[in-house]
């Protein structure tokens, strides 16, 4: 169960998004939420911009701590609106980046927004922190509006380290679902990492979990995130779960690979580990 949830705080348009859908996941298993907000920058960062400037660092720096007392503050009152029950926010006097890693190494899981043109300046968030951190992270669409999250899901399955760690991550939700589809996509073409029977085993290991499981084999020509976003929209998912760069970061960069596709069009949670 995930008994710590870290949820990125700040004012852009899709806070309330990935607020619904960490506080529905915090009251599923009782978790304690922590808000985390960021100054944007450290205070000696900002004192050595600023220096040769006309302005007393202290007080400028005072407006950025303000700015996210007040996110935390909406944060909070969100928080209880939801119904959560266990809760706190932190400000933390850093980069954004560098804050919510630093929180997630305490937590099960962190909740970011979709990536986009109203990712706060910080675009490339999730797949960041999915490279960089040690916990899975959620995306969350801004156009989330609190559907269920773990009542069906779709597991995209490639055999890589990312996409096994994404399924261990997912455990407590899988665990819980009504439905798990494990969707391989042209299998044949990774014969080295499935086995004779591709999705057997896999299928089997998250038997063994309490997991109702069933094994969906695609074969096509689209790409493979195309292909898991239409698999998800087919039964109705609530939740996608996949692993991070699963290719090269230069594949992934230049041909758009399956990590992009997600996290650009998804119109539902997706939770990546790399």
């Amino acid at each position: 169960m995930y008994k710590t949830i870290v949820v990125h705080v700040d004012d852009s348009p899709g806070f309330d998004a990935r607020m619904r859908a960490a506080a529905q996941l915090a009251a599923s298993d009782g978790a304690h939420l922590i808000g985390t907000a960021a100054t944007g920058m450290s205070f000696a960062a900002f004192a050595m911009l600023t220096g040769s400037m006309p302005v007393m660092p202290g007080d400028e720096f005072d407006e950025l701590r303000a700015t996210a007392n007040a996110s935390l503050e909406r944060f909070a009152e969100r928080a209880r609106q939801l119904g959560v029950a266990s809760m706190e926010g932190r400000m933390v006097e850093d980069e954004g980046r560098t804050a919510l890693l630093l929180q997630s190494r305490y937590a099960d899981l962190v909740v970011v927004s979709q990536d986009g043109p109203d990712a706060s300046g910080m675009r490339g968030l999730p797949q960041y922190l999915a490279l960089h951190g040690p916990r899975p992270v959620l995306s969350v669409p801004a156009i989330y509006l609190g559907e269920p999250i773990a009542d069906s899901i779709v597991v995209g399955w490639d055999g890589s380290v990312p996409a096994l760690r994404a399924i261990d991550g997912a455990l407590p939700l899988l665990a819980s679902a009504r439905t798990v589809r494990l969707a391989l996509i042209n299998p044949e073409r990774e014969t080295g990492l499935h086995g004779d029977d591709p999705g057997a085993d896999m299928g089997l290991y998250l038997a063994r979990h309490g997991v109702p499981v069933d094994v969906l084999v695609e074969r096509t020509e689209s790409p493979a995130g195309e292909a898991l976003l239409r698999i998800a929209h087919d039964n109705q998912a609530g939740l996608l779960v996949t692993g991070a760069f699963g290719h090269s970061r230069y594949r992934e960069l230049v041909l758009g690979g399956v990590t992009r596709i997600l996290l650009e069009r998804a119109r539902l949670p997706v939770l990546f580990a790399h």
